[in-house]
């Protein structure tokens, strides 16, 4: 069994338990977009493994999956502009390049967006937030449900049961 390859975006909502997750979810490599390494250090959420960054569009990372390194893509939290990109099929950052290079693998995704619904209670990162998603936002999450080989999940035990069936364990 490959490692998972673990992506966090710029998002703050779910990124303590998201860390959480990537503790118990077995070996992974965690690759933190700029955004993403700006909000874990904001909201101090110790990540369980040393994150890999890049400020690059591409990496050496993805040729992960092509060669069985990897066999998951997890990403979470997702912001709404990286579900935006998954959707246009655009690729400039490490995230989305990331989704890309997986999905052209063969590898199965799973993402967690931040934007699921018309109100969203968040934590923030000094005090409770409440974020209103734009129609758009809905849109871009409504769509990349239909996409082949990429489950979007909903909540923490979605994520982990999500995670456990890719990889076989259930």
């Amino acid at each position: 069994m490959g490692k998972i390859a673990w992506g966090i975006t710029g998002a703050g909502h779910m990124l303590r338990e998201s860390a959480d997750v990537i503790g118990r979810a077995g070996e992974a490599d965690v690759f933190v977009s700029p955004a993403g390494i700006e909000v874990v250090s904001i909201y101090k959420v110790p990540l369980p493994s040393k994150p890999l960054s890049d400020r690059s569009a591409s990496t050496v990372a993805v040729k992960g999956f092509f060669t069985g390194k990897y066999d998951l893509l997890v990403i979470s939290p997702a912001t709404s502009n990286s579900v935006a990109k998954f959707v246009c099929g655009i690729s400039d950052s490490l995230i989305t390049n990331l989704f890309a290079q997986a999905g052209k693998a063969r590898v199965p995704i799973v993402v967690f967006p931040t934007d699921l619904e018309e109100v969203v209670e968040s934590t923030g990162a000094t005090k409770p937030v409440k974020v209103f998603p734009r129609p758009v936002d809905l849109e871009n999450t409504a769509r990349l449900k239909s996409f082949p080989g990429v489950t979007v999940v909903e909540n923490i035990a979605e994520l982990e049961g999500a995670i456990k069936r890719a990889r076989g364990l259930t």
